[in-house]
Order: C-alpha cells, then structure tokens, then sequence
C-alpha cells in the first residue's frame, strides 16, 4: 500500500487532531485558564457562602413583641364602657426571622364584638388563636389576656344651676336677689354618676365692690367623669339692696317751736335710734329736727309729747323720752331765746327748775 493511499492519509489527518487536542490539554494551557477566571470563581464562592448564610440563619427560630390594637365593636345603643380599657394589646410570636419581619401588626387587630352585653362587666378573654399570624410562626404570649370592661347605660337628667358668687357688694350694699338662665340643665352620662349629681356650677361672678345691679354671661363648669352638659353657658342676674342699719344719736337738743313765750325744757336733750339706710345715716344730722309743738300753749307748766322729724326711708326706733316738762314764761321772747330753751335765763345764768308734776 502505497503512502499516497486514502488509509494513510486519514491516519495522518487522525494524528494531527490528536496533536491539537493533546496540546489544548496541556498543563500549561490549564493553569492560564484558571488564572485567567480565578477572580469570578471567587466572587461566585462569596456569593453562594452568603446565600447559605442568610437562608439558615433566616430559619432559625426567633421572637418578637408586637403592639397590636384593639377595637370595640356592636355596642347596644344607649350604653358605654365606663371603665378604662386598653387600646392594644402585646404579643410575642415565635418563628423564623424572615418571616417575623413580614408580620404588620395592624393586620393582626382585635375586634371585640359587644353584641348582645348589659349593665355591669363583660370579661373577654383573649388567646393565641385570635392573631392570624402566618404560617411556620405561633403566638408565644398576650398580654392581657383578658378585658373586663364595665357597661353603664346612658341617662339625661335635669340639674339646677347654682351661681357661684364671689367677693362682697360694695360698702352700704348687699344682694337681694339671684337668677340664672336657664335655671336647670340637662346632663347626660352614665346612670351612676348622673344620679349623684345635685347641681352644675357656673363660673365665678365677682361682686367685689359693686354698687348696682348686675347681669353677666358665664361658663358651666362640666361634671367630671364622662358626664356631658346639653348647653355651656347661662345667664346670671344679681340685684343689689342698700343695707339697712340701726343708728343712736345722743344728746339732741330738744327745741320749742311756734311760740312767742319764754320757755324752760326739761330734759333738754333725749337720745334717739333711727333705721334706715347705711348711706342716709351716714350723713344724717338730727340737730333742729327734735322739738316740741308750743302752738297755742299759753303761760304755765306742761307735759309735751317730743316729735322728730325724719327725712324719707328713716324710721325711728326709740327715743330716751317720750314726754318733756315745759315751762311756759309769760315774757316774750327775745333773739336769746334758744339760749332760754335750754336752761338759761336771757343774761346766760340757770333758770329756777320746774317743780316736779306742776303745771
């Protein structure tokens, strides 16, 4: 067989494609593949280590605490809690981290169905089983786990009004009257506490000082606890009266009116109580207003009875004496006569004194 035969040359083209693959498979040629791609694989290795990482440790068990809020639904109408209550509720849940970290706790909110409670305490109590949590995770613990919450029924009531005055009239005044409008209010609230309410206060009317009649509008102050007030102000009126006062004068001279006689008086001075009026006995002088009626009185002794006159609004209450001795002089009088009706002759000396019962 020659060497130009079809067999030769396939066994030549056969040992030239052995050669290639024998000289990509060198040792050499591996090394530089590897160095050429060592960066990559690292990275690759980083990669895959912390994915393995994060997946285990993401399903390792863990808790959490959440604040998860409560509602209070299908309360009968005309009734209220009275007593405070929580508005969430914690909780610890268990399970892996990943899935703790998706958990919101508004989606885990409690609503507590009041249909069907009455006047007193409706317990609730609250277990693992009432949180949807996601699966592979559990309620570990709630807290509290159970609500008592204190039922009232809703009341309205009538209440007097009570106006709350502060300080004093002025001097000579005091307060006759008060009137609030509107005289009552309407409160509502729970039973219990509108029944123990006697009366709404409004705030401060000040009187310090005042001297007239006054009208104001002022504040209700609001009952504490959960009662409510169906208005918030009212009207108030106070009206004023002067004081009315006892007053002694001592020592008013006693004059004799309508006479031309000479005359002696005895006693010549009486002590009176008059009533009126703070500010009219202030300045009240009795002096010339004590006196007796001489008109037509001839010459002699006599008894007269003591008049006074008093302005308007005053009232005499008492007087030390209700008769006096009078003599009557037939001289006439003189411009001294005043000096001669208390006791003293024209030139200023003591006249002679009235006998006892003559006349």
């Amino acid at each position: 067989m020659s060497a130009a035969s079809p067999f030769w040359r396939n066994v030549r083209n056969q040992g030239a494609r052995l050669t290639l693959v024998k000289g990509h498979l060198s040792p050499g040629t591996l090394k530089d593949d590897l160095r050429r791609n060592m960066g990559l694989r690292f990275i690759s290795v980083l990669l895959a280590l912390g994915l393995w990482i994060f997946v285990n440790a993401g399903q390792k068990g863990s808790l959490v605490t959440l604040q998860v809020p409560i509602g209070y639904g299908r309360l009968p109408p005309g009734y209220i809690i009275v007593n405070p209550h929580p508005d969430f509720v914690k909780i610890q849940v268990s399970g892996p981290r990943t899935l703790l970290s998706l958990i919101e706790p508004n989606r885990l909110a409690l609503r507590l169905d009041l249909t069907g409670v009455g006047v007193g305490q409706a317990s609730f109590k609250i277990g693992p089983d009432a949180f949807p949590v996601p699966r592979q995770t559990s309620v570990a613990s709630v807290s509290p786990s159970q609500i008592v919450l204190d039922i009232d029924r809703i009341v309205t009531r009538q209440v007097r009004v009570h106006l709350h005055i502060i300080g004093k009239p002025g001097p000579g005044y005091k307060i006759a009257t008060v009137g609030v409008t509107p005289a009552t209010v309407a409160v509502k609230g729970p039973s219990r506490e509108i029944n123990s309410i006697e009366q709404v206060n409004t705030d401060s009317f000040d009187m310090n000082g005042i001297t007239a009649d006054m009208t104001r509008t002022l504040a209700l102050l609001p009952p504490e606890g959960m009662a409510r007030l169906d208005t918030d102000e009212v009207t108030a009126e106070v009206m004023l009266t002067p004081v009315i006062a006892d007053k002694e004068f001592h020592s008013i001279t006693v004059d004799v009116r309508d006479t031309q006689y000479k005359f002696k008086v005895d006693p010549t001075h009486v002590n009176l109580t008059v009533r009126g009026t703070v500010q009219v006995l202030a300045k009240l002088d009795l002096r010339g207003l004590v006196y007796v009626e001489a008109n037509g009185i001839a010459p002699g002794y006599h008894r007269l009875p003591v008049e006074v006159d008093l302005p308007d609004g005053v009232q005499l209450v008492r007087q030390s004496s209700q008769l006096v001795r009078v003599r009557m002089y037939r001289e006439k009088r003189t411009t001294n006569s005043r000096a001669f009706g208390m006791g003293l002759n024209p030139e200023g000396r003591p006249l002679p004194p009235v006998a006892e019962g003559s006349r």
